[in-house]
């Protein structure tokens, strides 16, 4: 018998996808256009409404920013009427792939995940360098013990695991990374064990929940990137059974920068990591699935923007209406992809609110 959730997966899933379609239906009115920074304010407009009139005390964990860099959804912000029992932490990215939106390419979406109380990691606004892979790998590992993903391994040492654990050759797999210069040496590496590379110029979060869903065509997920989009990934994955390891990593070490560069990122950085309990031993620490999404009823969900991996794009209609696809997932093991319509003329949508 299925498991029904927790009180959050009960009372909120429903409504979750109404809060990224919002989000997605109102950046999708920016796509092409060439100005990603409105694109995102209009996008964490309409998340930040819908989010308000949802019966719940919610803080964002995961956001745009600190509160002097962001003048909502910034970390820290609470959300919600205020009203009921439910009390959330709060992961979001109203527009992933805002260059993508900007530009009319594909893969741009609008993603969220909530958990009770400390269920969501709650980490600086840094880099993530991290190996996400499916379900099929956790169970190989349970019955090979001795052979484990491991994110110091050499990139031929996990892809031949990877591939054991899918039944295929390594030159069958799709290994999802960022097309960015502190990847060169990784790409090469995962080029020469004869893998396929997947470079995408933004937004690895779908790839890397792609990974834990059959027929997808996506196997791996490697590389560093941001730490928001790291621990929304591991909230689909951990829910999808699949595997994510990570560590925080500052941007000018994931780049390779000269050392005045580091030192001035650190003396800059290092006191908002400190008060969050990472201090410079512990940075490099490897973090788990169950570090990062540490809580035990947790809900996802994304919703494209422009057509992507799973997800289609918003189709707008020239009546005002508006057609959105979402993917939905919960705790208990529901996995929902939905095709909605928002009709204008009704006064209770997201297209209004």
């Amino acid at each position: 018998m299925m498991n029904n959730g927790g009180p959050i997966e009960r009372a909120l899933l429903p409504k979750l996808m109404h809060v990224t379609e919002a989000a997605a239906i109102a950046a999708s009115y920016q796509i092409g256009r060439g100005d990603k920074m409105f694109a995102d304010h209009v996008s964490v407009e309409a998340m930040r409404r819908m989010l308000n009139v949802l019966d719940i005390r919610g803080v964002i964990k995961i956001g745009e920013g600190e509160r002097d860099e962001a003048p909502m959804l910034y970390i820290g912000e609470e959300v919600g009427t205020g009203k009921g029992d439910l009390v959330v932490d709060i992961a979001v990215d109203p527009l992933e792939g805002t260059n993508l939106t900007a530009d009319g390419f594909p893969g741009s979406i609008s993603v969220m995940a909530m958990a009770e109380p400390e269920g969501l990691f709650h980490g600086p606004d840094v880099y993530m360098d991290k190996i996400v892979v499916g379900s099929e790998v956790v169970r190989y590992e349970k019955e090979h013990p001795d052979e484990r993903i491991d994110l110091d391994a050499p990139v031929i040492r996990n892809l031949e695991i990877v591939a054991k654990a899918l039944g295929r050759n390594i030159e069958e797999l799709v290994v999802v990374i960022l097309d960015r210069d502190r990847h060169v040496e990784k790409i090469k590496e995962i080029r020469e064990t004869g893998a396929r590379v997947n470079l995408v110029t933004d937004g690895d979060l779908m790839p890397g929940v792609a990974t834990a869903i059959r027929g997808s065509g996506i196997h791996v997920v490697m590389g560093a990137g941001g730490s928001g989009e790291a621990v929304l990934t591991a909230a689909a994955i951990k829910i999808l059974g699949g595997k994510v390891l990570a560590r925080l990593v500052l941007p000018s070490v994931a780049n390779n920068e000269s050392n005045e560069a580091i030192a001035a990122e650190k003396e800059e950085k290092m006191p908002r990591l400190e008060t969050m309990g990472i201090t410079e031993d512990t940075l490099g620490d490897v973090l788990d699935i169950d570090t990062l999404v540490p809580g035990k009823d947790v809900i996802f969900a994304a919703t494209g923007v422009t057509p992507g991996q799973f997800l289609r794009g918003v189709n707008l209609f020239g009546s005002g209406d508006a057609r959105v696809h979402s993917i939905s997932l919960g705790s208990s093991g529901v996995v929902k992809f939905t095709d909605t319509v928002y009709i204008d003329d009704k006064e209770d949508t997201p297209l209004r609110l």
